[in-house]
């Protein structure tokens, strides 16, 4: 077992609640769900405080009031630092923006814990970087969360690695993770130097949009249509029941051990992609893939 997985305290996947509206529950069925999820060892959850328009965090957390006991079943990831300007949610303005101030992730740790109708959050992730960012001062928010017990771990989201080695020089403790995209159709991460300094720090990334956020799935696209052909080369000789099974384990190969978000509310879906974690690319099925993606052979 590698260095990067033996202390991991995210777990390979992530069932991810972002499109949580989207899915129209009521409250008892995304307790159905997150119980369903637990039942088959997805105990991880993703969320953000701007995710649904400041709404999916609050549904979230009237399932869990459902039935409190399942809180303990589960972890909550969630992220902050992005503020649109919605002027009904009292953040009028004329942009968009990013706001990692101390000030702003407590409060914003705070809402989520009174939203998720918990005493912790887990995870707590600054999710885009800011460039006015002062890294003593979220040091400063991130130390006072975690003194206060608000919060257990601390980590990034779409961080370059001098953006996680800045924020990382200011800390006593480690950054447990840097989500980011990756997929089989999206690969910068490969070559920006970001999978290397997980490996290097032993840090398992958390990756969103496996699978390229459907993009894969367009046929109309020139690389999703190479990617398809081959993928389906692949699952035919590894056994596998679908082409998104292929380019989950496309994923898990990678030496920095990551966590995959996961984003269906398809509870057999999930089940699919518990089932990849089963299957083994050899080197050859994984440069292949990347043959595919890229249009061109490794030089």
């Amino acid at each position: 077992m590698s260095k990067v997985q033996k202390h991991r305290v995210i777990a390979p996947l992530v069932q991810g609640f972002w499109r949580l509206l989207d899915w129209q529950w009521s409250d008892q069925q995304c307790l159905g769900f997150l119980q369903q999820c637990v039942e088959h060892g997805v105990r991880d959850t993703d969320h953000a405080d701007i995710y649904g328009q400041y709404e999916c965090e609050a549904a979230f957390g009237r399932a869990l009031k459902l039935a409190p006991h399942v809180r303990e079943d589960i972890n909550i990831i969630t992220k902050c630092g992005i503020r649109p300007a919605l002027a009904k949610k009292g953040l009028a303005g004329k942009a968009n923006h990013y706001d990692s101030s101390k000030a702003h992730i407590i409060a914003s740790a705070q809402q989520s814990l009174k939203h998720f109708n918990t005493d912790r959050l887990d995870v707590l992730l600054i999710h885009r970087p800011d460039y006015l960012m002062l890294a003593d001062e979220v040091a400063e928010a991130f130390t006072a969360l975690k003194q206060q017990g608000d919060v257990l771990h601390f980590g990034v989201s779409n961080f370059t690695p001098t953006q996680f080695s800045l924020l990382q020089s200011r800390l006593d403790f480690p950054l447990l993770t840097n989500q980011i995209e990756c997929s089989v159709y999206e690969m910068k991460a490969l070559d920006d130097g970001t999978l290397d300094q997980c490996q290097q720090l032993a840090v398992n990334p958390m990756i969103w949009s496996p699978l390229a956020g459907g993009r894969l799935f367009d046929m109309d696209d020139e690389k999703a249509q190479r990617l398809s052909n081959v993928l389906a080369q692949v699952a035919s000789e590894i056994g596998a029941s679908s082409f998104d099974q292929v380019a989950y384990a496309w994923l898990h190969k990678l030496p920095s051990a990551p966590s995959v978000v996961l984003g269906t509310g398809n509870i057999e879906r999930v089940k699919s992609a518990i089932a990849a974690q089963q299957l083994t690319l050899d080197q050859e099925q994984w440069y292949r893939i990347w043959q595919a993606s890229t249009g061109h052979s490794v030089p």
